[in-house]
């Protein structure tokens, strides 16, 4: 028996979508046009009043519309804008229905034939979807038991040579061998294979095979969903992202959960796994509804510093008020028109608590607000919390975390993440993460520091020790600190790679800081802590300030700046860029 071909296939996958997609036959670019001009006319009919665009119009449309970067050109999909009309009138005009998904049309047509003016020849596409005469979707397929990047490959020839038009409209790309199935966002750049994704149902079981990918996926209206609701335009890098499979169901669970109920809830996502962006995608999507008046998403203010507000105008340009300035977060909350806020708990707290503020806040007492929670295992244990709750009285509380408390990791008031948030909506754990790539896997080595044998019934031993003292005496250090500096070029392919090094507290912190000094290496090492202004200092030598503050002396000898412990938040941005681009050997953290 024959693998299947290419060819057998594109059949296979056309027959199966023709049910939900109508056929049409598309020969070339012109075609392509011809078509789109029908479908838009028939999208705008009520905006038209009857009246199809003329030829000068629809030539205005083009010139609103073409010529633009894929990034651009996604921004159209979501807004209306104006078109002139011959008499000079000028109408709203829409390229997608994101209100009723049935008054858009769905399409399907293979094989259309683009000319390339520079190679000479021609481009054949395998698959196109198109949503109102725009191709959205484009497919490319090779033959059963072949890699499916060969497919990968072809597109990116496509996206250099024959793309254009009508095309950089393409907001998702799939590819497939039949067996193997995965997706992808179009983008201004080339595309990085890591970032193709498998489909997954929500319990994280992969979708691989084309005809299951084209079931779940490819249906007309969740794909509308994905490219209008879990597609990212990344205004920060000019960029188009799309979520995973587990943030859109997670999303869709908390969304679900805020709208259908009077409850909270928590997600559990491993760390690295992109909460952020989901819990901020959360936040956006719910400020959409009309039954909720307020949406705010909350980080803690040490995050805000060391991640910087990029991370977040890369989902929403200036989105978020970095300043300690609670005036301008309490306008934001007296604004009825300002849906979306957001903002730090510390700010927030302060703003709940502030007496002149209170009138801004009794408004919302019987109004259906949204409080999302960015990390929330480190943030929410305490009054603050407490404080927001008394503000907003029937508030919904969901937080996102990778870390969260049970019963055998309470928090010191003995409350799990359960007992703040309410039941978890969704998990995509570190064995889910490192099972699709999206987090490196873990490599556990125990190296043991003491020798010798004993007998834990052994009455004549003594009940306890100080084990502090034991863990934290000095020659035990240097040994360890030895150790690293031996194998660290070994461990880290010649210092391709960078480490962390996390000791149980501050004190041992510094104490590792200065032995690495001591042994003098080559190693880039520096450390990183907040501090108490008021600690207790009894048995210290020095406060913990003036350690960090050595400690970025040493920084600013070591890479020529200029930062102090009053810039603080302008050092760890810093330390985290040289981090990222291993610029920096180890850092020494807490925890």
């Amino acid at each position: 028996m024959y693998p299947q071909s290419e060819n057998e296939l594109e059949k296979e996958l056309i027959q199966q979508l023709s049910s939900q997609y109508k056929k049409v036959k598309i020969n070339n670019a012109d075609d392509l046009f011809i078509n789109f001009r029908k479908q838009i006319n028939k999208l705008n009919q009520e905006t038209l009043n009857g009246k199809d665009l003329s030829d000068k119009e629809f030539d205005r449309l083009l010139t609103k519309i073409g010529g633009k970067s894929i990034h651009q050109s996604a921004k159209f999909l979501h807004d209306k804008f104006t078109i002139e009309r011959d008499d000079s009138s000028q109408i709203y005009f829409k390229l997608l229905d994101t209100e009723n998904f049935s008054n858009n049309t769905f399409q399907i047509t293979h094989q259309i034939k683009v000319h390339n003016a520079t190679t000479k020849n021609d481009a054949r596409y395998d698959v196109t979807l198109l949503i109102n005469g725009l191709p959205l979707v484009q497919i490319e397929l090779k033959k059963r038991g072949q890699d499916i990047k060969k497919a990968f490959n072809q597109i990116n020839r496509y996206k250099i040579h024959s793309y254009c038009n009508l095309f950089r409209f393409i907001q998702i790309f799939v590819i497939s061998n039949g067996v193997d199935t995965k997706y992808y966002a179009n983008s201004d750049y080339n595309p990085l294979y890591s970032l193709t994704f498998f489909w997954t149902d929500e319990h994280n079981k992969r979708i691989t095979k084309l005809a299951d990918f084209a079931q779940s996926f490819l249906n007309p209206n969740h794909l509308l969903d994905m490219i209008y609701n879990y597609m990212i335009i990344n205004d920060t890098d000019k960029n188009l992202m799309i979520m995973r499979p587990y943030q859109v169901y997670a999303t869709q669970k908390l969304i679900q959960q805020a709208l259908n109920t009077n409850e909270g809830g928590y997600i559990w996502h491993t760390t690295g796994s992109g909460k952020t962006l989901t819990s901020f995608k959360c936040g956006q999507l719910l400020a959409k509804q009309p039954s909720i008046k307020k949406v705010l998403f909350v980080v803690d203010r040490s995050d805000l510093d060391r991640q910087t507000t990029q991370e977040f105008n890369k989902f929403e340009a200036n989105s978020i008020d970095a300043t300690d300035n609670t005036a301008i977060l309490a306008k934001q909350i007296k604004d009825e028109h300002t849906n979306f806020i957001v903002t730090t708990i510390q700010k927030l707290a302060k703003a709940t608590t502030t007496p002149r503020y209170n009138d801004y806040f009794t408004k919302y007492a019987q109004e259906k607000v949204i409080i999302i929670f960015d990390e929330c295992h480190r943030s929410t244990f305490g009054k603050q919390l407490t404080n927001i709750k008394k503000a907003f009285t029937k508030a919904q509380i969901f937080g996102f975390t990778g870390t969260p408390r049970f019963i055998e990791n309470k928090s010191q008031d003995n409350r799990t993440t359960a007992d703040i948030f309410g039941k978890c909506l969704h998990t995509y754990l570190i064995k889910d993460a490192i099972f699709d790539h999206n987090v490196l896997g873990f490599n556990v080595e125990y190296i043991k520091t003491f020798e010798g044998k004993y007998d834990p019934f052994d009455d004549t031993k003594v009940e306890n020790i100080d084990k502090e003292e034991v863990f934290s005496e000095p020659k035990r250090l240097k040994l360890i600190a030895q150790h690293i500096i031996d194998n660290h070029d070994r461990k880290t392919n010649n210092r391709r790679y960078n480490a962390l090094f996390a000791v149980a507290n501050i004190k041992t912190l510094i104490a590792y800081y200065n032995i690495f000094k001591e042994l003098n290496t080559d190693l880039r090492i520096s450390a990183i802590f907040t501090y108490e202004e008021n600690e207790d200092l009894e048995f210290k030598q020095e406060h913990s300030k003036d350690s960090l503050e050595k400690i970025i002396t040493d920084y600013n000898k070591m890479y020529n700046t200029n930062y102090h412990v009053t810039t603080f938040p302008a050092f760890a941005s810093d330390l985290m860029k040289k981090i990222k681009t291993a610029q920096i050997d180890i850092v020494i953290v807490v925890g």
